[in-house]
């Protein structure tokens, strides 16, 4: 199975999904103008992951914003996530967010809520961007 690689726009979130490692990772800004065709791809290229999955898949998910139709796609993928951990498969979540955003730390703490993997919360500051940089 191919790797989905769709990289960052002001829109849309990079997309790397590695089914060979089991990582998946969305990183940026998530409000594209058509939510239905951008989260399409993603979840069908997850469909297909779930019929031969890694035997562990990490979720990385690290948005500075995103807009309802979005939270609806992601949320739907962490409940694919459910589906792998009731299958016995082992499945986590690591839910970046920067120190000074506390909506993101709390929309990731919804998540957590609403579904049955481990989530592992990884604050960041502005100053560990820039020497990433």
């Amino acid at each position: 199975m191919e790797d989905l690689i769709r990289e960052t726009s002001i829109q849309t979130p990079a997309i790397h999904f590695c089914a060979g490692t089991g990582i998946m990772s969305i990183k940026g800004r998530a409000i594209p103008d058509d939510p239905e065709l951008f989260w399409s791809d993603v979840v069908t290229w997850f469909d297909k992951y779930m019929e031969h999955p890694s035997g562990e898949t990490l979720f990385r998910i690290d948005l500075d914003y995103f807009n309802i139709a979005s939270s609806k796609r992601i949320l739907f993928l962490l409940y694919k996530l459910n589906e792998m951990s009731d299958k016995g498969l082992s499945a986590k979540v690591e839910w970046f967010y920067r120190e000074s955003d506390d909506d993101m730390f709390e929309v990731g703490q919804d998540y957590a809520f609403m579904v049955k993997v481990p989530f592992e919360f990884k604050e960041y500051s502005d100053q560990d961007i820039l020497m990433a940089i």
